[in-house]
């Protein structure tokens, strides 16, 4: 530097020492700009859609696998989650587009191709495939959809993926539909205003347990990437931040663990059977006997459907903990147990106590006019999917001309939770509604079970009077019907 003129010396010490003042500043400042105006508001803008994968209501709040995944990423942030709940794909993209949210997180498959947006790092493998009504003859190839009435989506990778084989097969047609939900497409399948369908296979799994008219056909085309949505202009340290938080989630093993839990399986509400519960009756149930006694004379419940109850929750685990937040014995949330004077989920008489004394309080908010044991049945239900879709369930049975107060026609409308034609016209919107239907059937065959049990063996003649051994249980096995 010695070397140059004296004043363009000069110059640039002025404009290093300006630089040591002003830069950690300015760094800072470009760092945070487009994380100041999120925090500055105090909460993430996401703009998102009804569904299984994405975002729903669900008995103890809003869920989703997105919307787990956001609202951990909000957290990271520092801020709340706000949903901006869409009627479409094209919606959400928009709302991107034009700034009115952050984000978008709704099944989104990445596309590059897509005007005025680009794309987190991928999230999840989507596996477009195709599904069939049952009767039909197997469909198994591209050349089996020819001539078949085939839905979609409109704005998802599987359009996208159908686009793509109608090179190489141009007799290959289809229908597209903005605003439907993968219910509604399974729906129109079953009920034949459609042949097939493509949803991803995810979807498929979430939804067959309630459309069992609906076959899984063959995979089309190869797997896309679920991704989260930004403006083109979003400023790169949004994008940043969310990649840096996604790599963290998949690094530490908690993104899997979220994978498994929304996708793992599909039949977790299936029935296990009388002898794998009379197993647990004879290993499991006797040390929680006096908890649910205990309960039931609180409540006036029969203690046995208690223990049905915490059967269904928990397979009667005094330590059970979902990924969510929900734990013990009767499965309480935080908000829940704190509702009911609860300070230790994970003790099983505490547990007890507060879920027989929750069921309690949400059959007390039922109307008083309803029967038993209709009554008892849809506080059931409620304590599995939420009041206020037990309350929409019973708007549409009234408006399909059945009955809200009677169970049967409750639980007929229940899985129309999941279709737009009838969430549309309720409070509470969507629903996974077939859930709380088998939920309660669950619990009342190993209620009836149990009562069995009572009735037919002498051992438990006194099961009212005093506490269970294990020995008083182990030897039996049931042959009763299961209704």
């Amino acid at each position: 530097m010695s070397n140059l003129p004296t004043r363009l010396r000069v110059a640039l010490t002025v404009l290093l020492a300006l630089a040591t003042l002003v830069c950690p500043a300015e760094l800072s400042m470009r760092f945070s700009d487009g994380l100041d105006p999120i925090r500055k508001r105090d909460f993430l803008q996401v703009a998102t859609r009804n569904g299984p994968i994405t975002f729903y209501e669900g008995g103890h709040g809003p869920t989703g696998f997105e919307y787990e995944l956001m609202r951990r990423f909000a957290r990271s942030l520092d801020v709340s989650l706000a949903v901006k709940n869409d009627a479409s794909i094209n919606g959400v993209l928009e709302d991107v587009r034009s700034g009115q949210a952050d984000m978008g997180a709704a099944a989104l498959a990445l596309d590059l191709g897509q005007p005025g947006i680009r794309y987190s790092q991928p999230i999840l493998e989507l596996q477009p495939l195709v599904v069939y009504r049952r009767g039909l003859p197997p469909v198994r190839t591209l050349d089996d959809l020819v001539g078949l009435r085939i839905g979609v989506i409109a704005g998802s990778g599987n359009a996208g993926a159908l686009r793509s084989q109608q090179e190489s097969l141009p007799e290959l047609g289809w229908r597209e539909a903005d605003g439907l939900t993968i219910a509604d497409l399974m729906e129109m399948v079953e009920r034949d205003d459609l042949d097939a369908a493509v949803v991803y296979s995810h979807q498929f799994k979430l939804n067959r347990l309630f459309f069992p008219d609906v076959e899984r056909g063959f995979a089309l085309g190869n797997p896309l990437s679920l991704a989260w949505a930004f403006a083109a202009d979003t400023p790169l340290d949004l994008l940043d931040a969310t990649n840096a938080f996604l790599e963290e989630q998949r690094r530490s093993g908690e993104l899997d663990e979220l994978i498994a839990r929304y996708f793992g399986h599909d039949d977790y509400l299936e029935y296990v059977g009388a002898r794998l519960f009379i197993h647990h009756v004879g290993s499991r149930l006797p040390r929680f006997v006096p908890y649910f006694k205990e309960a039931a004379r609180e409540t006036g419940f029969d203690w046995r459907l208690l223990a049905a109850l915490g059967y269904q929750e928990s397979h009667w685990e005094a330590d059970a903990t979902s990924p969510t937040g929900v734990r013990g014995l009767m499965m309480l949330t935080r908000p829940t147990a704190d509702e009911v004077g609860i300070d230790d989920r994970l003790d099983p008489r505490q547990s007890v106590d507060g879920g027989a004394r929750y069921l309690a309080h949400v059959k007390q908010r039922l109307a008083a006019d309803i029967p038993e044991p209709d009554r008892t049945w849809m506080a059931l239900a409620a304590y599995n999917v939420g009041l206020g879709h037990l309350f929409d369930a019973q708007e549409i049975a009234r408006l399909r001309g059945g009955d809200p107060k009677r169970w049967a026609d409750v639980r007929e409308s229940l899985p129309l939770l999941q279709k737009r034609e009838w969430y549309s016209q309720v409070r509470h919107g969507y629903a996974r509604g077939g859930e709380p239907v088998i939920y309660v059937r669950n619990i009342r065959r190993y209620y009836e079970i149990l009562k069995y049990v009572n009735h037919s063996q002498q051992q438990f003649n006194q099961l009212g009077e005093r506490d269970l051994d294990s020995d008083d249980l182990a030897p039996f096995e049931v042959v009763a019907p299961i209704l």
